[in-house]
């Protein structure tokens, strides 16, 4: 019985300056990786494919994206950061998060949504796996600073409704 209580102490809500500071201190508590300004600028800019996620109003997690143009004009999403606490993990967050951002870009025509993950990290890459993402390149080296520095790029290719004319 437990699910649909658990699901609405979940919320999500758009980044902003005012918030800004919640996202710094996830960040320092989630990742071994120091983010710059321009990370910060990045997620600012995504609007609503940054999202912090609450828990009984507890920031507890977020997912920050940056928008890329590719050659040719298309847009493809890089997630920069997905990422809850340790006590709030495997009820429902990250999936709460990702969900948003892929429902977001079926809806806005983007078809190919990517992040780095370290190649050593089984549950992040067993998560995205769910979601029909798959392992497209291998970058050896890829982070400098923390052991197992080789990672793995994960792709998800979004099939877009053509566009009614």
């Amino acid at each position: 019985m437990g699910g649909k209580s658990r699901e609405m102490l979940i919320s999500l809500d758009s980044l902003r300056d005012k918030n800004l500071m919640q996202l710094k201190k996830l960040n320092a508590a989630l990742f071994p990786i120091h983010y710059n300004d321009k990370y910060y600028s990045d997620a600012l800019a995504s609007a609503d494919f940054t999202k912090l996620a609450y828990f009984s109003d507890i920031c507890v997690g977020a997912i920050a994206c940056k928008l890329e143009k590719k050659e040719g004009g298309s847009v493809r999403v890089y997630i920069m950061t997905l990422g809850v606490l340790a006590p709030y993990r495997n009820v429902g967050i990250g999936t709460k998060l990702l969900t948003h951002v892929l429902e977001l870009c079926a809806k806005q025509n983007i078809g190919e949504i990517y992040l780095h993950v370290q190649t050593n990290n089984e549950d992040a890459i067993n998560f995205y796996k769910k979601f029909g993402f798959e392992i497209t390149e291998t970058i050896h080296n890829y982070y400098t600073n923390i052991t197992s520095p080789d990672c793995y790029v994960v792709t998800k290719f979004i099939s877009c409704s053509p566009t009614k004319k």
